[in-house]
C-alpha cells in the first residue's frame, strides 16, 4: 500500500487549463473520492496519478517516491473504470485470475487466490461461467475482482458504478467500503455523484473548473463547507442561500434579508466576526433544509414568516417549499405526513449551529 502525494499539479491541454496547482495527500490505507461536476479536472487528475497523463508541472509521489518518470506499467496501480472491458469468451475465473496468468504465476496459486478473491466479492458459484453470459452488475464485480487479484500499491476507480443499475449501486457502495476496510487497500474514487463520495471516502476532494475547493472528511464537507460551490454541491435537497447584510441594533447582530423583511437573529460571536467583516453589507446566509422547523404559529420573535408554495412527499420525509420574502424561496424538510396546501402561512424556526454565512463577493465562507 501507499501513500499518494500531489504537489503543484498541473495540466494544461493547449490553451486549456484542466488541473490547476493541485496540491492533495491521500493517506495511506484510506478511502478518499475526488468528486466534482463534468469537466472538473477529477479524471485527468487520476489519470496523471496513474501515468496515463504526464504533468505539464508539478509533482506526483507514492509515499516519498516521486513518480513523474515512471511508467504506467511501473507504477503498481490498480484500474476499475465505468466501462469494466472484462473478457466475455472467458470464465469468470479466467477473468480474475488474468492479471496473474500473463505475470507467470503457476496454476496453483493463481486458483488459490482467484478462490480467495471470489469469496470476498460472492463470486464462488460463478467461477465456472462464461462472463459473457453474466449480468452488468455481475460484470463489475468480475472487473473489480481482476484488478484486486494483483494486489495494487494503490487502486484507482473511476466511476465504476454509473452503468449499474440504482438498487445494486447502493449494494456496491457498502461492498466496496466492506472489501477496502478488510484488506486496507489506498483507494481513490473519481465520481460526480456525492451521494458515492459522502457514503464510501474517508476523506473527499471537491474540484471546480480544475482547482481544489476543499479537502476534508465527510462531516467537515457537509457541515463546514469552505465556499458556496461546495455549499450547494453537497446534500440533497440543496442548501438554501437567502441574500442579506448585516445589522447592529442595541448590541445585537442581525442578518437582514434583502428582498424581504426576514431577519435572523445572531449569536454574540458571529456578531463580532461579521461587525469586523469588510463585506457585511453583501452576505448570504445559508442553511440546509434538515436544519430548518415549521411551525404553525410564531411563538418565538425570530421565528420567519414564509408561505407554502408546493410539496415533494418523498416517502421518508416531505420536501416543503415556501416563499420567503418578495423573491426568495426556502426548502424545508418536513415529517412525512405534511400536506398543508399552498398559500398555507408558516413559521421557520433555524437552528443556530448550523446557520452559514458566505461573503456574496468572494463566495467564500465568513469564519
Amino acid at each position: 500500500m501507499a501513500s499518494v502525494r500531489l504537489e503543484n499539479l498541473r495540466k494544461e491541454f493547449g490553451p486549456v487549463v484542466a488541473v490547476k496547482e493541485l496540491t492533495l495527500h491521500f493517506p495511506d490505507g484510506k478511502f478518499a473520492a475526488i468528486l466534482g461536476p463534468s469537466g472538473c479536472g477529477k479524471t485527468t487528475t487520476m489519470n496523471m496519478i496513474a501515468g496515463l497523463e504526464a504533468p505539464t508541472r508539478g509533482s506526483i509521489y507514492f509515499d516519498d517516491r516521486r513518480m513523474n518518470d515512471v511508467p504506467p506499467g511501473k507504477r503498481d496501480v490498480g484500474f476499475v473504470f465505468q466501462n469494466y472491458a472484462i473478457f466475455t469468451h472467458m470464465t469468470v475465473a479466467e477473468n480474475i485470475g488474468f492479471g496473474l496468468k500473463i505475470r507467470g504465476v503457476d496454476e496453483a496459486t493463481i486458483r488459490r487466490e482467484v478462490g480467495k478473491i471470489a469469496e470476498l466479492l460472492e463470486l464462488t458459484n460463478m467461477l465456472n461461467i462464461n462472463a459473457g453470459r453474466l449480468s452488468v452488475n455481475d460484470m463489475q464485480k468480475v472487473a473489480l475482482g481482476r484488478s484486486m487479484i494483483v494486489k495494487p500499491r494503490i487502486f484507482l476507480l473511476d466511476e465504476p458504478f454509473s452503468n449499474l443499475d440504482a438498487a445494486f449501486r447502493a449494494y456496491m457502495r457498502g461492498e466496496l467500503k466492506r472489501i477496502q476496510r478488510e484488506i486496507g487497500q489506498t483507494m481513490i474514487y473519481v465520481t460526480h455523484d456525492q451521494v458515492e463520495a459522502m457514503s464510501m471516502a474517508d476523506h473527499i476532494a471537491v474540484m471546480d473548473f480544475g482547482v481544489l475547493q476543499q479537502f476534508g472528511t465527510p462531516d467537515e464537507i457537509y457541515n463546514q463547507p469552505v465556499n458556496i460551490f461546495v455549499a450547494n454541491f453537497i446534500g440533497s435537497p440543496n442548501m438554501n442561500f437567502i441574500p442579506c447584510y448585516f445589522r447592529s441594533e442595541d448590541g445585537r447582530g442581525y442578518l437582514v434579508q434583502r428582498h424581504g423583511d426576514a431577519r435572523v437573529l445572531l449569536d454574540d460571536q458571529r456578531r463580532q466576526l461579521l461587525e469586523r467583516h469588510p463585506g457585511n453589507q453583501d452576505l448570504i446566509w445559508g442553511a440546509r433544509p434538515e436544519h430548518l422547523t415549521l411551525h404553525a404559529q410564531p411563538s418565538h420573535p425570530e421565528y420567519l414568516r414564509a408561505m407554502v408554495r408546493f410539496l415533494e412527499p418523498l416517502g421518508p420525509k416531505t420536501v416543503v417549499h415556501l416563499e420567503l420574502g418578495e423573491k426568495d424561496t426556502i426548502k424545508v424538510i418536513a415529517h412525512p405526513s405534511y400536506r398543508e396546501p399552498a398559500g398555507t402561512v408558516q413559521w421557520i424556526e433555524i437552528n443556530p449551529k448550523y446557520l452559514h454565512v458566505f461573503d456574496a463577493k468572494t463566495g467564500f465562507a465568513v469564519r
